[in-house]
């Protein structure tokens, strides 16, 4: 992928994409075996913008945790909205977005 020139604006460094922005959603799950299905079924319908998934767990003694956090790069700024107003919906999920 192609970067234009970075700049920097109050010590901070700013990467140009041609004007795209990148979106990206972090789903905090407070109980993952509950709500997956519902979570699941969602990013199911919005795979398409989807670019990056990464989902995160602790495991403790061989227990898995029942949190669980993912990360999701959104490449339609527009959708990211609305996955995260359907996520927001589920009891027990906290979203954050990053734009970039």
């Amino acid at each position: 992928m192609f970067l234009a020139p970075a700049s920097k604006h109050a010590g901070v460094l700013f990467l140009n994409r041609g004007g795209q922005m990148t979106t990206i959603i972090g789903i905090k799950i407070n109980n993952r075996l509950d709500r997956a299905i519902e979570v699941q079924e969602i990013l199911t319908r919005y795979g398409c913008i989807i670019k990056t998934r990464l989902g995160l767990h602790e495991e403790i003694n061989g227990v898995c945790s029942p949190k669980g956090l993912i990360l999701l790069e959104i490449t339609n700024s527009e959708s990211a909205i609305d996955i995260a107003n359907e996520l927001c919906d589920i009891e027990g999920i906290e979203i954050q977005q990053m734009k970039f």
